[in-house]
């Protein structure tokens, strides 16, 4: 059975930019496209308060008891596409909210140092 979380969700997506850029590459090697036509990477993550402490790529036992709860969706430079986040039992404040995103950072870095190990 599969357990969704917000990890398979960020998975999906950077997993996909990996299928994305192996496709493009295919077509540009017969000829199909000319140009590079991705712009940067693209990678997601979730992150969330577990016990009062910010934590990266939360396990199902953490997601389901945590605090906060968010997803990170941003560019290989850093920059924020989509963020999703939710106090599932109190509510965070900004400080919480800077350190999430500071982690995110990290782990999406990381996801986008992958992706390049992957396409190459």
């Amino acid at each position: 059975m599969i357990q969704a979380d917000g990890g398979t969700r960020t998975a999906s997506i950077t997993g996909a930019w990996v299928a994305l850029a192996d496709c493009l590459d295919w077509m540009k090697a017969r000829n199909m496209i000319k140009a590079k036509v991705l712009r940067d990477n693209v990678a997601a993550i979730s992150c969330g308060i577990y016990q009062g402490t910010p934590v990266l790529d939360l396990d199902y036992a953490e997601d389901s008891d945590a605090e906060t709860d968010a997803n990170f969706v941003m560019t290989g430079d850093g920059r924020i596409i989509e963020v999703q986040g939710t106090a599932e039992k109190t509510p965070f404040s900004e400080t919480e909210f800077l350190a999430l995103m500071a982690l995110a950072k990290k782990g999406v870095a990381r996801l986008v140092d992958l992706q390049k190990i992957a396409v190459a």
